[in-house]
């Protein structure tokens, strides 16, 4: 079993730079909230999205949940979608080419209908609440295809996929690996299974590994938000048209590059600010 490491030298960074043209030429990225009280989550990842490079960001609410999110928002569009129906109408619009589901959704009826609708979408990235609503539910499992993304910390990777969660924490030093590669060909799509040691791997047995330990130990990405904030990077990266593996690769390596810039007293919400001291630190 081979595994590529994801390094600053590893890198593709040319994928991250932005060529000329109008905003839609760099991809419209969509992102579901849930309804009242529960938008941060949505936000940070839209924040993420479109601090990464995305033309356009729109946050789909409920009806109940848009005079929250309307006040927090700017450069953020807004978009009502109530139900799996609404979602499925607001996709006609070719310009939206990656969506994002999971952060603060829920798991009630309204987010499993948009689970279902959403997994009609070429590009898709699934976490947070959405993996535990697929863990749930065979046929929405069923669903899943090559252009979703799965972002699962161990927790969560064991509800999906509890057989496998065992082995990840078995003996070796690559079973964490050998786990994950094994629920990307199980689920047919990219999976990445976050902690100090990302994997990332791919239904075809492709591995890749990031070390965030040693030199790039970032403890301070032990906090709310976090992981919503990585789920609309690599969001906004597919909606570039970056590939789901190189997107989820790059989001990783810039999340954590991020954290080490900031250091001690980080919180989610200034990730997405941290991007363009690191961006132009890669020279992009």
């Amino acid at each position: 079993m081979r595994i590529s490491e994801i390094t600053r030298e590893t890198l593709d960074v040319t994928l991250l730079r932005k060529k000329p043209g109008h905003k839609y030429e760099h991809g419209h990225a969509l992102v579901l909230s849930g309804g009242p009280g529960k938008t941060g989550a949505a936000r940070m990842a839209a924040r993420g999205a479109l601090r990464i490079g995305a033309g356009a960001v729109t946050i789909g609410v409920p009806p109940a949940a848009q005079l929250e999110v309307a006040m927090q928002v700017t450069a953020i569009m807004l978009q009502r979608i109530s139900d799996g129906a609404a979602l499925i109408e607001a996709l006609k619009d070719s310009r939206i080419n990656a969506l994002c589901l999971g952060p603060g959704l829920g798991l009630g009826a309204r987010a499993a209908e948009l689970v279902k609708s959403a997994l009609s979408a070429p590009k898709v990235v699934l976490d947070a609440d959405a993996l535990s609503l697929l863990a749930q539910d065979s046929d929405l499992r069923a669903g899943l295809h090559r252009g979703c993304i799965l972002t699962p910390h161990m927790g969560e990777f064991a509800r999906l996929a509890p057989d496998l969660a065992d082995a990840a924490e078995g003996e070796g030093q690559d079973a964490k690996a050998q786990a994950t590669q094994a629920a990307a060909a199980r689920f047919g799509c990219v999976v990445l299974l976050k902690g100090p040691e990302t994997i990332i791997a791919t239904p075809e047995g492709e591995i890749r590994r990031h070390r965030a330990t040693e030199g790039r130990a970032t403890p301070w990405l032990a906090t709310a938000g976090a992981g919503d904030v990585l789920a609309g990077f690599i969001t906004g990266l597919i909606a570039r048209g970056v590939a789901p593996v190189e997107a989820a690769s790059l989001a990783t390596w810039l999340h954590a590059e991020a954290a080490l810039t900031h250091g001690p007293g980080l919180i989610a919400e200034d990730l997405p600010d941290l991007l363009p001291q690191v961006l132009r630190q890669l020279n992009v």
